[in-house]
């Protein structure tokens, strides 16, 4: 079952796809599980829930720690910003989560190798849909070293992203609690490759504008 773990909407600021667009993607693409991971608002997970009639939704959220950006899945409540890694994933586990290091190697927002070994976990993201395809080997090299479950997502910001790349988990899941169960015990494996390095030195480029724009401030 193909499941896209790490998608965002009109709900972050450098989103530029809604809710009812990415739903319909999904069913397109027979994408059966979805998470909308918004940069530090979880504003448009109720939505999806409402218009996902056939597809799993998983409530998400990618959240800014003072050491670079955390994938909290299955939450019932938002994480706030600006937290040590370790207080960051402490919460996401108090809201009924798990935590992932997404594109841990990217240089503006990954956490880097160094906070990913220090601290505890549950999966990786070794296949991320707008990462250099090294920065995602580099990844999937750690998370077997560490014996960490490996997972994929898009990071789609807009709708020909969508589906780039994904985790398949077993096709006996039925809820959010049996995927997130699935992650967590490793029943799941990563596809994609990520981008090629003239696409991804234009991505870089926009994100580096829009940081400036920000204030030198992370996503």
């Amino acid at each position: 079952m193909k499941a896209d773990l790490h998608v965002h909407s009109s709900h972050s600021d450098d989103g530029h796809q809604t809710i009812e667009e990415i739903i319909d993607r999904c069913r397109q693409l027979d994408i059966r599980v979805l998470a909308i991971t918004d940069h530090n608002d979880m504003g448009g997970c109720d939505e999806a829930e409402r218009l996902g009639a056939g597809i799993i939704i998983i409530p998400g959220i990618e959240i800014s720690s003072k050491g670079g950006h955390i994938l909290g899945l299955g939450l019932a409540r938002p994480v706030p910003r600006g937290l040590e890694v370790s207080e960051t994933i402490r919460q996401i586990r108090q809201a009924g989560g798990i935590a992932i290091a997404p594109h841990p190697y990217r240089m503006s927002t990954g956490l880097g190798e160094k906070n990913v070994r220090e601290n505890d976990f549950d999966a990786i993201e070794v296949a991320n849909g707008r990462s250099r395809r090294g920065g995602n080997r580099a990844a999937k090299a750690l998370a077997e070293e560490l014996r960490l479950p490996s997972v994929g997502g898009s990071d789609a910001h807009e709708l020909r992203s969508l589906g780039r790349a994904l985790t398949e988990v077993p096709d006996d899941c039925r809820t959010k609690d049996d995927v997130i169960a699935a992650i967590k015990a490793g029943r799941c494996s990563a596809i994609g490759t990520g981008q090629s390095s003239t696409r991804s030195l234009s991505s870089a480029v926009m994100s580096t504008s829009r940081w400036f724009r920000r204030g030198l401030k992370r996503m």
